[in-house]
């Protein structure tokens, strides 16, 4: 960990602070209903605009800062979405079904561009340790943020959202000296375009689909959990708990772990990840107890730990130089997909067939995993991959 470069601490350290400022995301909802007046269903489709523009962001974003510079694009992306985000206790509410697509967008594009920058500031076989500095740094702030964010909603809605828009801004400005310069290649430049490298690398494209499959079964998590576990007579401070465990050993163990395992080859350590996810999920169809939910979470937790460092290390070491922001972009765009695709799918499974959700989950989970593992084998490697 010694070796990483200084923009892979910088980059963490602002991806700590973003995350505990991130009140948009956790309070959007409450505000409309709230100060705004809006009734439930226009929140849910105002929010809902917001996913949009993420996801967006995350597919498309990549392209800019491959085009025109990382640094450029993540520099002009963040100062864009930290005024907006700033601004909304000002906006009539027609305006935000434009300006929060918009300002998601942008942060997602900032996002992609930093994580395509930190990429290329490190060889490819060590970017796994990079990408567990980051998750764990954006995690820890993930812990502030809902406690940090409910203490200031107490005195001002308005106050969360000038707050988030303000440290959007705080971290451009500080993150900007640091950012290497990296320049996008001559429009002239050879080089292979994304459609044909990607059907150049057959063991990738099993992977992202396997990608959306495995994190809408993992975000069931904030979505179908709590409420089977409502239905199941547990308290919420079960829920509140499970919910510790799983961000505590995330904290302690996902750089350790990356570190490792950075030797070995990216599928099959994808693959068990994927195979835990599933048995953990499998796990909430038995009889629920404290002692049931706890071990759930374990092995669920465990599974994150190995394919989430992981497959996003190995999308960035497959991408030629060149495409490093597409490649970070279609991961982060697949994964993104799954987590909007959770709440309808999982929502509508429980509503309807709810013991049938956790071994479906499984099983789902399971067949994700036999597909990467199979696909792995389709491109011979040199080294860890």
């Amino acid at each position: 960990m010694r070796d990483l470069p200084r923009v892979v601490w910088a980059v963490a350290a602002a991806r700590f602070f973003t995350s505990a400022s991130s009140f948009v995301m956790l309070f959007l909802t409450l505000y409309l209903t709230g100060p705004r007046g809006l009734g439930v269903v226009a929140a849910g489709l105002l929010t809902g605009t917001s996913g949009v523009g993420w996801l967006a962001g995350n597919f498309t974003g990549g392209r800019w800062g491959d085009r025109h510079g990382h640094r450029r694009t993540a520099l002009v992306a963040s100062t864009g979405s930290g005024l907006l985000v700033a601004s909304i206790p000002w906006q009539p509410v027609w305006l935000m079904a434009v300006t929060l697509p918009v300002s998601t967008y942008l942060s997602a594009a900032a996002g992609v561009s930093l994580g395509a920058l930190t990429a290329l500031a490190v060889e490819r076989g060590n970017r796994r340790t990079m990408v567990a500095v980051s998750r764990a740094a954006s995690n820890a702030g993930f812990v502030i943020g809902p406690p940090a964010g409910a203490l200031l909603a107490t005195w001002s809605y308005d106050a969360l959202f000038v707050a988030d828009g303000l440290m959007l801004l705080a971290v451009r400005l500080v993150l900007a000296p640091v950012l290497p310069h990296h320049e996008p290649p001559p429009a002239d430049a050879p080089g292979t375009g994304l459609l044909t490298a990607l059907r150049a690398d057959r063991a990738l494209l099993r992977l992202l689909p396997a990608v959306v499959v495995v994190d809408l079964v993992y975000r069931q998590l904030y979505t179908t959990v709590p409420l089977h576990l409502r239905d199941q007579g547990m308290p919420l401070g079960l829920y509140a708990g499970i919910t510790a465990v799983g961000s505590g050993m995330i904290l302690l163990l996902e750089i350790p772990v990356a570190v490792r395992l950075r030797g070995f080859s990216a599928y099959p350590i994808i693959a068990a990840g994927y195979a835990l996810v599933g048995v953990g999920f499998a796990l909430f169809g038995l009889p629920v107890s404290v002692a049931t939910a706890v071990l759930a979470m374990v092995v669920i937790t465990a599974g994150e730990i190995l394919y989430k460092t992981t497959a996003t290390a190995h999308v960035l070491d497959a991408a030629p130089d060149h495409l490093v922001g597409q490649y970070q972009g279609l991961y982060s765009g697949a994964s993104t997909s799954g987590s909007l695709l959770a709440g309808p799918v999982g929502g509508v499974l429980y509503a309807f067939t709810p013991a049938l959700l956790w071994p479906l989950c499984g099983v789902v989970a399971l067949v994700a995993a036999a597909s990467v593992l199979s696909g792995g084998r389709l491109t011979p490697r040199s080294g860890p991959a």
